[in-house]
């Protein structure tokens, strides 16, 4: 996968670019970005994802904080500087502002496990859209009851022609009846740059504001979000126990590679 540098006027947009949205103050996990896992800071092996995927033209931090960006120059990982930002997504229409490709992928820079085919079936998707659809987003089903009423886990209801109907960090929808199948939104978005011009010129609405869910911008304003279903099972980084698993689970992947002398699975193991 190539680097990201600037490019001259008239040159021809990389085709997707994943963008990696960082920032240092996060309420729960300050720092969270820098925070090692194994040997490495968490958005290097978020980054090491989004080479191994194959649909994409590079891969860049996004971040308005120093210590991110001096991070990244010294672990050779292309990095922009852009304001401060209400979301990641705002983060990455900057990104889009100043750095021309035909779509963005925006990979969560808490996900140290997820799946590079994950990345691209979002790429691809993208292709794919139907008229009038803003962005696309991936989703997995729910199998594990305390992620169901994990708050950190943000759960979506879907219609039947796979469009996002509500997020929510509350399990969605009640069970009244029988059993619902339960999806989580991985955070893993692609976009146009043209849609994510329209994202910053939306108002934040009330749900999104209550849920600090950024998708449900679009959904309030009436406009189509696709969700694609993935398969990924990694390890959301939302606090230093969750840190602790993805440690425990590094580990898993480093005995396992070991035990076969080689890796069956695209997995973090430097």
């Amino acid at each position: 996968m190539a680097a990201i540098t600037a490019q001259p006027t008239g040159a021809k947009p990389r085709r997707h670019i994943a963008v990696i949205p960082c920032r240092w103050g996060a309420s729960r996990f300050p720092g969270k970005p820098l925070a090692l896992l194994g040997e490495k800071p968490l958005l290097w092996h978020v980054h090491q994802r989004c080479l191994e995927a194959k649909r994409l033209d590079g891969a860049i931090v996004a971040t308005d904080d120093e210590r991110i960006e001096a991070a990244c120059g010294q672990l050779g990982i292309d990095c922009i500087r852009t304001g401060e930002h209400l979301t990641g997504t705002d983060r990455v229409a900057e990104v889009a502002e100043r750095l021309p490709a035909e779509a963005y992928i925006n990979v969560q820079g808490d996900e140290p496990f997820i799946s590079p085919t994950a990345i691209d079936d979002i790429s691809e998707a993208l292709e794919y859209t139907p008229p009038g659809t803003l962005a696309v987003n991936a989703y997995t089903e729910l199998v594990d009851v305390g992620a169901v009423l994990d708050h950190n886990v943000v759960k979506v209801v879907v219609t039947a022609s796979s469009e996002a109907l509500m997020f929510s960090r509350q399990p969605i929808p009640y069970p009244r009846g029988d059993r619902p199948r339960y999806l989580r939104q991985l955070g893993l978005y692609g976009f146009t740059g043209q849609a994510l011009q329209r994202f910053r010129q939306l108002q934040q609405g009330p749900l999104e504001r209550a849920e600090g869910v950024e998708m449900l911008r679009f959904v309030e304003h009436g406009h189509a979000v696709q969700m694609v279903p993935v398969l990924d099972d990694g390890v959301a980084v939302d606090t230093p126990e969750d840190l602790a698993r993805a440690e425990r689970l590094l580990n898993q992947y480093r005995g396992a590679v070991l035990t076969r002398g080689t890796a069956g699975r695209s997995a973090p193991v430097s």
